[in-house]
């Protein structure tokens, strides 16, 4: 089993940045790949950045060239650094961990953007 603990969400002015954190814990090594998803009110769960246990990364293109993921593996953590905020990325973002047979999901955190 994997746990996922999200933390860097909050209330940002458009235009601003945020930095959200996922510390994965338990079976890592079963870890494919890890994402963070996206889910405003009233719609669905989106994916919004990807990156894999080689290190290949993958975009939503509404956040390309605003949002980086990264990781740590010394510490078992993936990132979303967000720059340049919209109040259109209004949302509860989730970290995901892809593993050969299963995901595993984060409980989320709240990122608000005021215009």
């Amino acid at each position: 089993q994997v746990q996922l603990v999200e933390s860097g969400g909050g209330l940002v002015q458009a235009g601003g940045s945020l930095r959200l954190s996922c510390a994965a814990s338990g079976s890592i090594n079963s870890i494919a790949a890890m994402g963070w998803y996206r889910q405003a009110p009233g719609k669905q769960r989106d994916v919004v950045a990807t990156i894999t246990r080689g290190g290949s990364t993958n975009y939503e293109d509404s956040v390309k060239g605003r949002f980086t993921i990264s990781r740590d593996t010394g510490k078992n953590t993936v990132y979303l650094q967000m720059n340049s905020l919209k109040p259109e990325d209004t949302a509860v973002y989730y970290c995901n961990a892809q593993t050969w047979s299963v995901d595993y999901w984060g409980k989320g955190t709240l990122v608000t953007v005021s215009s």
